[in-house]
């Protein structure tokens, strides 16, 4: 049996996501297969054939549960005693909101790699409505649509 590889010149498409009253956790999953490539026929895992994906309205999230408070987000600084932690809610009411998808995405990505670099660079988070990807004319997902677990009611 001879091994598939996709082709080296692999068309990105651009797709645009409506991240208002949406499950972190599951847009995040879907963002990652998404910018993996995972989705199309021709996947391959050692080569890039994902999409570029362009997330508005990153400030209305939504966490389930009590995660927006009991969840844990940890760093450290490289100094002594130097971890440091934070909370959804204190991210998403602060100056970056788009960090808290970033965040989710980022680590249901392969881990550190030079490929996994790349394909997690076509992720473009914004929190609000605009963005300045119009020229690329990317399609619209309605994600909310997909599965009704996707969103979560005020």
């Amino acid at each position: 049996m001879k091994t598939y590889n996709a082709p080296a010149n692999v068309e990105h498409n651009w797709v645009v996501i409506d991240a208002t009253d949406v499950v972190v956790g599951r847009l995040a999953s879907y963002v990652a297969k998404r910018l993996r490539g995972k989705h199309r026929a021709d996947f391959t895992p050692h080569i890039d054939t994902g999409d570029h994906v362009v997330i508005i309205n990153a400030d209305k999230v939504k966490f389930t549960g009590r995660k927006m408070t009991d969840k844990t987000y940890y760093r450290h600084t490289g100094y002594p005693g130097g971890i440091k932690s934070t909370t959804p809610e204190k991210i998403l009411n602060g100056r970056f909101p788009e960090r808290a998808i970033e965040l989710a995405v980022k680590r249901m990505m392969p881990k550190e790699s030079p490929l996994a670099r790349k394909q997690f660079s076509k992720l473009h988070v914004y929190g609000g409505a605009e963005h300045p990807h119009e020229a690329q004319k990317p399609d619209a997902v309605d994600f909310k649509a997909m599965n009704r677990k996707n969103t979560k009611a005020a």
